[in-house]
């Protein structure tokens, strides 16, 4: 693969631990036995060690993971290529003695790096993008993943919103155990999900603040809208952080036919048109079929002799998706000016050639400011300095109102409450400053400091209500009580 690789060296490590949550079985054990869910654990991470005398690894490495997350350890290792549905060719057989980038467990670079959970297709291992999950940790990004493997056993059962579900809590298991690593980021964690994986890494972020952006490798949110909305946590409102879809080429009519595939798959994408509160962005490979957004597709899938392009082609396109990739992360993660560029830029003017790919792009709508966001701010300091806070809030968002009567209301609440009496006094000082001709507020404020004992402050405010309304009959007696 023709990447350009970073300044940090990779290492990479391997091993499963297990959520004692769930249950699980090995599959071809044949027998009843339930077990904590296994997790086997990729992760590919940034170093600085030399590297002088060590072996990097090879690509038949990554392939004795697969078999391990198979639940086929002792599987000897010529038999993986035709076990696996990759056959025996000269030239796969060739592939698999590549080095890789990769080196097994070297010294963490001593940083603080963001974070990428990859989530990968459908029940595919957690190595199957391997190179794309080094070319991220070589520019500085920890990468981890487990492979995509179904709620009961390794396989998938027929209930696809269950199994969406189990990736989706794969991907929150796998944010924990990052999360153990003194060198990760914990402000700064994405998700890249292929296919499938797709669809988990959008329920993830949904439901997990702490999501900071989505790339989706032609994920399967696209073509399955209906499924993702089954999840009781979608809520396409809370896609609120930057999102890009790489997608496949179009579908040839031939293909479509003899496949039985729907033809709204080469347009429809109902995720992407309904998203409002995210920059979100839209790229389509004209080069790459829906499998080649992998490292172990791009090396070993048999080639569609109907719609696949030459290798070299595949390779090219495959090289600009962890192009884009890594210059969103950049972005979005790590705030660099050059990334920010590359991604707002017209593909031409990135260097890539014409018709390798389109995009679209659109900006997250800038939703309104109501009165219950700047109540939240103001109960996060307690109420203090409201009038402040006003101030800079409005600035930021000129159309904030704060109704007159909103504001009555909240400070009557929180006066009323022994334990917030004093809140309400300031939301009353705030509402005065912003309606200062309201009868009705100074009347409110009056009671305020007669319900917490204050008679002077009390009798300053009724008198103060009277001036500006001099029929207000509650002034008038609260006056002549508080008098007698």
């Amino acid at each position: 693969m023709d990447l350009n690789f970073g300044n940090y060296e990779v290492g990479f490590k391997h091993y499963t631990i297990s959520d004692s949550t769930r249950t699980y079985s090995r599959i071809y054990d044949y027998n009843n036995q339930k077990i904590p869910r296994p997790i086997p654990v990729s992760v590919w991470y940034p170093s600085r060690q030399n590297t002088s005398g060590k072996k990097r690894l090879k690509v038949l490495d990554y392939l004795e993971v697969l078999k391990e997350e198979e639940e086929w350890e002792h599987l000897p290792n010529e038999q993986i290529l035709n076990w696996f549905y990759y056959y025996n060719t000269p030239e796969n057989i060739d592939h698999t003695k590549e080095m890789a980038k990769a080196y097994f467990k070297l010294e963490f670079a001593k940083d603080k790096f963001p974070v990428i959970v990859y989530s990968p297709s459908y029940q595919a291992s957690s190595i199957e993008n391997f190179s794309l999950c080094e070319y991220l940790a070589s520019h500085g990004y920890i990468v981890i993943s487990s492979p995509s493997r179904g709620t009961d056993t390794r396989w998938f059962g027929r209930n696809n919103a269950k199994e969406m579900e189990t990736q989706a809590r794969d991907v929150e298991f796998l944010i924990k155990e990052v999360m153990k690593f003194p060198n990760a980021n914990p402000e700064k964690i994405a998700t890249l999900g292929f296919s499938f994986g797709g669809l988990a890494s959008i329920i993830a972020q949904v439901r997990n603040d702490n999501i900071k952006a989505v790339v989706s490798l032609d994920g399967t949110e696209r073509y399955q809208y209906k499924l993702i909305k089954k999840s009781p946590f979608f809520d396409i409102k809370k896609i609120d952080v930057p999102y890009l879809h790489m997608a496949q080429k179009e579908i040839p009519e031939e293909v479509l036919r003899e496949d039985n595939i729907d033809p709204e798959l080469n347009s429809e994408f109902q995720l992407y048109d309904s998203i409002t509160n995210s920059n979100a962005y839209k790229l389509k490979f004209h080069n790459l079929t829906h499998s080649y957004f992998s490292t172990l597709g791009v090396l070993f899938q048999q080639r569609d002799t109907r719609q696949d392009k030459k290798d070299s082609e595949i390779m090219e396109s495959y090289k600009w998706v962890s192009v884009y990739t890594l210059n969103f992360l950049n972005n979005y993660l790590k705030t660099h000016a050059n990334a920010h560029g590359f991604i707002e830029n017209n593909p031409l003017d990135n260097g890539i050639g014409e018709g390798l790919l389109s995009k679209q792009a659109k900006k997250a709508k800038i939703p309104e400011f109501t009165f219950q966001d700047f109540n939240e701010l103001a109960s996060y300091q307690d109420y203090n300095n409201l009038y402040e806070l006003y101030i800079s809030t409005k600035a930021k968002h000129p159309s904030l109102e704060l109704p007159e009567g909103n504001l009555n209301r909240v400070g009557l609440q929180l006066v009323f409450n022994p334990s917030t009496s004093k809140q309400g006094i300031y939301v009353f000082m705030l509402a005065t400053k912003l309606y200062p001709n309201s009868a009705n507020l100074y009347d409110s404020l009056a009671e305020a400091y007669l319900f917490i004992g204050n008679k002077e402050k009390a009798m300053e405010n009724f008198e103060k209500s009277l001036e500006l309304n001099a029929q207000n009959q509650t002034a008038i007696d609260r006056l002549k009580q508080l008098r007698d």
